[in-house]
Order: C-alpha cells, then sequence, then structure tokens
C-alpha cells in the first residue's frame, strides 16, 4: 500500500465520521479539497462511488457503507495506538469527540472544559449539541453526556454533578397577565413553552411531584422548541411559563427578571452521566477526561 492511498483511507474514514467534508478537514487539518482529492484517488483506485455528495450533505454509498465497516475498526485501531504511545509519554492527544444535549453541555460540562483543556493541550476537543439521544458508537463519538435513564445499559456511565431540581417559571409581567398557577392541574389555562424530542418526534411531558409519585401533564401552548435551553429565552419574552432547571433559572429569579411557580411539586432528577462504550482499553484522550471528571466534577 502506498502512502497516499493510506491518506485517502483516513480522508474517507473521518468524512464518514463527521459527514462532512469541512468538519473533517478541520480535524485533520487540512484543506477541504485536499480532502476531496484524496478521497477521489481512492475511489478511482477502488473502482467504486464510496459517498454520494451534493452541496449540502455527504452520505455513504452501498460500496462506501460495506467497506467502511471493513477497514472503519483498523483504522480507529491504528489511531488508538498512536495515542496509546502518547500515554507512554505522559501526553493524551488526538480528537476528543463528545455528544450531548444543549441543558447537559450548559449545566455540567461547560465548566470543565476551560481546566481539562488546560491540562491536556494537545487533545482537540469536539462538542456536538444534540437533542436526541444518539448512538455514540454508531456515530463516531467516543463518550456522550445525558441523564443516567437515557443511557443504554452496555455503556459505562459515570454521574457527573449532583441531582438537578426543575422549575417552572415567567416574568413577573406575565404572571399579572395570567394568576400564576397553584397546582400543575392549572396550566391548562396557562401558555406553556414546550419541548419537542427532534429524534422522536414526541413532545415533552412536564413531570411534577404530586402526592409523593411523579406525575405527567401534558401542557398547551402556542409555541414548540428543540432546543432545551432557549425556553428561558422565551420565557424572558414574556411568551409564557418555561419547564426548566432551577440552575439555569436561578441568575433570571435573583434579577428579579422570573419568578418561579409551583415550586412546592418542583421535582429533582438523578445527576447527569458522561457515558462512554466498553473496551478493553480506552483511548488515552478518553481516559484523560474520565479521570478529570473523578477530579473535578462537584
Amino acid at each position: 500500500m502506498k502512502l497516499n492511498q493510506l491518506d485517502g483511507l483516513i480522508a474517507f474514514w473521518k468524512v464518514s465520521a463527521h459527514g462532512s467534508f469541512t468538519a473533517a478537514a478541520a480535524d485533520l487539518a487540512v484543506s477541504p479539497s485536499a480532502l476531496s482529492q484524496a478521497i477521489r484517488q481512492l475511489e478511482k483506485r477502488l473502482g467504486v462511488r464510496l459517498l454520494n455528495r451534493t452541496t449540502r450533505s455527504v452520505s455513504l454509498t452501498e460500496a462506501g457503507q460495506a467497506y467502511l465497516a471493513r477497514v472503519g475498526p483498523a483504522l480507529g485501531q491504528v489511531v488508538e495506538a498512536g495515542d496509546e504511545l502518547k500515554v507512554l509519554q505522559g501526553k493524551p492527544s488526538g480528537t476528543l469527540r463528545l455528544n450531548a444535549a444543549r441543558v447537559s453541555a450548559a449545566l455540567v460540562l461547560r465548566p470543565l472544559l476551560a481546566g481539562f483543556l488546560q491540562e491536556n493541550p494537545h487533545v482537540q476537543l469536539e462538542l456536538t449539541n444534540d437533542e436526541g439521544f444518539v448512538d455514540i458508537v454508531e456515530k463516531g463519538f467516543d463518550a456522550g453526556i445525558r441523564f443516567g435513564e437515557s443511557v443504554h445499559r452496555d455503556m459505562i456511565a459515570v454521574p457527573i454533578g449532583g441531582a438537578m431540581k426543575v422549575m417552572v417559571v415567567a416574568t413577573p409581567e406575565y404572571l399579572k397577565r395570567v394568576p400564576a398557577p397553584r397546582h400543575p392541574d392549572d396550566l391548562v389555562r396557562h401558555n406553556c413553552i414546550r419541548l419537542r424530542f427532534a429524534a422522536t418526534g414526541a413532545i415533552y411531558k412536564w413531570e411534577f411531584d404530586v402526592d409523593d409519585r411523579l406525575v405527567d401533564y401534558e401542557v398547551g401552548g402556542n409555541i414548540i422548541i428543540t432546543d432545551t435551553t432557549f425556553s428561558l429565552d422565551l420565557a424572558l419574552e414574556g411568551v409564557g411559563l418555561a419547564y426548566t432547571f432551577e440552575q439555569l433559572a436561578l441568575p433570571y429569579i435573583r434579577a428579579k427578571r422570573l419568578k418561579p411557580v409551583l415550586t412546592e411539586f418542583s421535582p429533582t432528577f438523578p445527576a447527569f452521566y458522561l457515558y462512554y462504550p466498553s473496551r478493553h482499553e480506552q483511548p488515552s484522550k478518553l481516559k484523560a477526561l474520565i479521570e478529570y471528571v473523578g477530579r473535578h466534577a462537584p
């Protein structure tokens, strides 16, 4: 195998993982045009088209899927082997790809990022915010961050942070127009900012502690979002009631821009988890993150 053939294999592997020439080129620190040329040369040598390209998307052909299934694991092992050599030198390195919902990234990951990257200068972190639950192995991520109840049982899960309390909030002006609810049953009279799960299309039911049990409520409202953190922005504009985490809402409550309601019914959910596939040997970059989380997560 010639060196340029290896270049084409790595280019194909990275584009498949990212689903984008631009992102893959940034990962490899080359230009998108150089990446595209390497893949064209690989396709020419193999005599098949591996990727379907449009101006907006990249997808694997049937031949590309079959080829990736054979070469992908081997290339992954090659990269991990290089990472392990870095470990022997005390230098975790490489691109660490994480997948997290925006709210989990804001609450538990963002406070750790600066310190982790400063401690591990040879690691490049790529964070994808995804509100839907994704298969991190299939999509090429090293790890994900979600609530424990969302994590598949075949994953290893490490808690990050403590339990999270939920709050329902609105502006004082909104609550002057519509009297504050005293019980979750009163939500039928309110405009609630609702969340749709992008992966399933389902609308999230608001959960409350009622008579010592968790009860789901289907709420109504004239706006539906798919970004969990956007509900606070809309609440601040006086659109209606937002169902959010106490930690995100507290700065606005202290500034008297938002008021909490239904506090006696507010549930508390378990911690977020950093989760990753069970492997005999973890890449050094992932080991470094796991160790850092163990030392610094509250």
